[in-house]
């Protein structure tokens, strides 16, 4: 197997920005076992930890990605920090949160935004109608996911893919279609 090596954390986020696979493949096998870690002694389970880190490195991948996103710390972190704010809106939309998480890396806080509920109701309204643009399985699947909060393993099963990995893999492919309908039509 060849085996990649970067000399520094820039020289790796630098090869993401350009597109090189092997380092994004890279950021997802080293911080996993971290996320693993996290979620399992925070009430969750392996299949929630990996439906948390595969969300956490969409993001990761997609801000890497903007020029108007910089990183300003780790990597490590930035994953952590994203995995775990995943992990606590999870676990707030169950009632299971307590207030109470048991970290284990350092991570960046999230101030909450202000948002005025009249253009709070515009996004809504936008990602509704972007929603029904999007046809399906698209729909169903995002649908699934983030309003009824089915597992990858249970979208799995309902749409007839053969693993969680091809299902995860058209989930992302759904999010960026959407993404791309939202901000191309409904600029707010």
């Amino acid at each position: 197997m060849n085996k990649v090596h970067f000399q520094s954390e820039e020289e790796l986020v630098m090869a993401i920005r350009q597109g090189d696979e092997r380092a994004l493949g890279i950021v997802y096998k080293t911080y996993f076992p971290m996320i693993l870690h996290f979620i399992t002694h925070n009430t969750g389970t392996e299949q929630e930890a990996k439906d948390i880190y595969q969300e956490a490195m969409m993001i990761f991948y997609e801000n890497m990605h903007d020029p108007d996103f910089e990183l300003s710390c780790k990597v490590k972190t930035y994953v952590y920090s994203v995995s775990r704010r995943l992990w606590l809106k999870k676990l707030t939309q169950r009632n299971k949160y307590v207030g109470k998480i048991d970290d284990f890396e350092s991570f960046i806080p999230f101030v909450k935004d202000e948002v005025d509920p009249e253009e709070q109701d515009a996004q809504f309204k936008a990602m509704n109608e972007a929603l029904s643009q999007l046809g399906e399985p698209c729909r169903t699947i995002l649908e699934d996911f983030f309003i009824n909060d089915f597992s990858m393993q249970q979208i799995t099963d309902k749409m007839g893919y053969t693993n969680t990995d091809n299902a995860k893999n058209q989930k992302y492919k759904c999010l960026m279609r959407l993404k791309k309908i939202f901000f191309s039509k409904y600029q707010i």
